[in-house]
Parts: C-alpha cells; structure tokens; sequence
C-alpha cells in the first residue's frame, strides 16, 4: 500500500492461501483485540480513522464478462485485472494487478506505477520504464503481462469496489497476514477513473465484514485457535464477482451490445 506522502510500501504476498470468513461488527473487533497478541497493526493503517485505510479497486473484464463467468462457474485456474489505488493525490502510485488462482493457491503480480503515467498506459500508450516507481526487469516484465491479458480479453473497466481495510501483519518463514474489510461497495464504471468517490454505490455484503486469513506456508496452529473460538465458518466472498451479481450481471453486458 502508500504513505501519506504518496511513498510506494509494497507487502504485497506474491503466493499464499486465502481463507475468508463474513462476520459482524462485534465480532470483528474481539477478533481485532485477538490479533493484537499475535499480529502487528499496518503501519498506516494505524494512523487512520478505526484503524482502517480506503482501498479502491477497479476491475477490468471482457465485453463477455469472462473473468467474471470464470469464477461462477468455479474454474480451478483463473485470474482478474484490476486497478488499485488508496489515495487522491497527483503523487500517489496505482498499482496494476493480475491475482491468479490455481486451485486453492493465490499468486499476485502487482506493478507500481505512477500515476501521472497510469491513465496513459490505460488508453494504450506503450509502457517505458519511466511509468515505473521501480523501472526493473521484473516490474517491466509484470507490466507487460497485464497488458498483454488486457489486449487478450479486450478488457475494459467494469466495476468500482471500495472499502475500507484494518490489516495485521507478520514477518518470517510463512508471512502471514490478516485483514478485516468493512463497508464494502461498488458500482459499474464504464472510463478509468482514479475518482475516490463512488456516486451511487451497493452494499455488496450489506453490514457484514469479511475478514480474511493469509499465509504463504502452513495454517497457523493459532489460526485454528481463531476460527475454533469465534466460531467461523469459511465461505466464498470475491468482491467484484459478488458485487457483480447484486448490482445484475445483464447491467454489464448490456454495456458493450
């Protein structure tokens, strides 16, 4: 995620699991007192408002919705585009991400773009290593696949989602990390807009949190101790497919007839 000054602070998991979990608001802050003893609190996160930051996504998808139809129908291997930022400045960075599945294995590439270039590179302008925050091989080589997936699916904007984030973290062999998502919404978008304001939004879970459990190795024997204790019951819970499906998949369709 950024600083308040726009600084690029990438944690990013580039390979873990994922558990998700809905919960209610009393729920989510004696899990919050729980993860204390084990976890410590994002950095940024803890300087805001319930220790939460915005976190805003937009979600490309194929005039067929095919990113979308690959999740419904529960394809073992698949991946989402999506544009993600967390502040309205003209400093601040725009990370653009493909998040893969294979199977039960989440695998993130995440690009780190300036955001004077991102629009640019959204209307096809070719990709230079000055778009970049950090101008690597690697972080041209993951820019260059997004692209790529982009021109495969003739992808374009669909859905704004935004929430705000409380997120724990942990260092060493199997990097953990958890985080409770709260008021999630969305709504369609048809232009790339870096616009932090959704005009007419959706509950896309109504007042449920989602909280999610990642780890890169093992399940943490204190994780069974979390889900045992409060009771949790794992589900399915993707923001933009879910968001999708309340607002009417037939709204997206009918954008590109």
């Amino acid at each position: 995620m950024v600083s308040r000054t726009g600084m690029s602070i990438d944690t990013v998991q580039r390979q873990r699991f994922e558990h998700k979990y809905k919960i209610n608001e009393d729920v989510a802050l004696s899990i919050r007192d729980f993860l204390s003893s084990y976890l410590d609190l994002d950095s940024y996160g803890a300087t805001q408002p319930n220790l939460s930051y915005p976190v805003h996504s937009i979600y490309l998808d194929s005039p067929g919705m095919t990113t979308y139809q690959e999740t419904v129908n529960g394809d073992r291997n698949r991946y989402k585009l999506r544009i993600r930022f967390y502040e309205n400045t003209g400093e601040a960075p725009v990370y653009f991400e493909i998040k893969r599945r294979y199977d039960r294995v989440i695998a993130k590439k995440r690009v780190i773009v300036h955001r004077r270039a991102a629009m640019d590179l959204t209307r096809g302008f070719l990709p230079e290593p000055s778009c970049l925050v950090d101008p690597s091989a690697e972080q041209m080589d993951a820019l260059l696949d997004f692209i790529r997936l982009v021109n495969l699916l003739r992808a374009e904007p669909k859905v704004h989602v935004a929430y705000l984030r409380e997120a724990w973290i942990a260092d060493g062999a199997n990097k953990i990390r958890v985080t409770i998502d709260r008021n999630v919404r969305s709504e369609p978008l048809k232009t790339v807009s870096f616009d932090p304001v959704l005009k007419k939004p959706r509950l896309v879970f109504g007042n449920e949190r989602i909280l999610e459990l990642k780890f890169t190795n093992r399940f943490p024997n204190w994780f069974k101790d979390l889900v045992q204790i409060f009771g949790l019951r794992q589900v399915g819970a993707a923001k933009y497919v879910d968001g999708v499906t309340n607002m009417g998949e037939h709204r997206f369709l009918r954008m590109h007839v």
